[in-house]
């Protein structure tokens, strides 16, 4: 008599379990499973086409004024990555489904380089004392540049697959490389950036994007550039 107690007992808490989980269930209430679980932060990985305002040719580092060939070079890619640190999935409660987001990131040039004369080329004097270079003597320079950014980004549409996003302003730091006529290689700038994200597979995204850099040109170079390319990011 009392295992049949206890066995109706036991049978009567699954059953109020089970009718509990459904009502859950109907209420859409229960957890979501760990895959569907999103914060809204990316790591990413970056890459494209990127074109600076103006060329670098003629001055002393990037191809010694002219002496053997020019380095104007002003079209390149990129390669980057970084990540979105979610603020807020809804504007603090005051816009529904827009978000804004942290982007830091860090993001690497090369400009189109050539073979010129250099700092480290042997300029013998020609016919008549003019100072000259052979083809021998010439090496390519690397005409790079590195920016570390960060930036808010906000994005658009939460909750589904497609987001599209733009960055108002943000905040950069720049090197170049080769330094300039006066050795300064430090510059300062803004960004402003759109683009858009789909969501192919649980937290993975492909994604393009837009971005226009204005400097300070604190180098005594224009180092004003867009790029734009794509990136693919992964949820976390």
């Amino acid at each position: 008599m009392t295992q049949g107690w206890t066995r109706s007992r036991n049978i009567g808490r699954w059953c109020a379990a089970v009718a509990i989980a459904a009502g859950l269930a109907v209420c859409g209430v229960l957890p979501a499973s760990a895959d569907d679980i999103t914060t809204g932060n990316r790591v990413f990985f970056r890459g494209g086409f990127a074109a600076l305002n103006s060329g670098r040719g003629g001055e002393l580092f990037t191809d010694v004024h002219r002496a053997g060939s020019t380095n104007s070079g002003s079209t390149g890619y990129y390669v980057g990555a970084g990540t979105d640190l979610m603020l807020t999935h809804d504007m603090w409660g005051m816009l529904k489904e827009v978000a804004i987001a942290g982007e830091i990131g860090v993001e690497f040039k090369r400009w189109n380089s050539t073979s010129v004369a250099n700092s480290d080329t042997a300029i013998p004097p020609g016919p008549g004392g003019v100072t000259g270079v052979s083809n021998g003597g010439l090496n390519k320079v690397q005409m790079t540049m590195l920016t570390v950014n960060v930036a808010p980004k906000v994005k658009f549409m939460q909750g589904s697959d497609f987001q599209p996003w733009v960055i108002p302003v943000g905040l950069d730091f720049h090197v170049i490389s080769p330094p300039s006529n006066q050795t300064q290689y430090l510059d300062i700038g803004v960004q402003f950036g759109t683009g858009a994200e789909y969501r192919i597979w649980k937290q993975f995204w492909l994604g393009v994007d837009g971005r226009y850099h204005l400097t300070s040109n604190q180098t005594n170079t224009v180092n004003n550039y867009g790029t734009v390319g794509a990136y693919v990011a992964i949820g976390f």
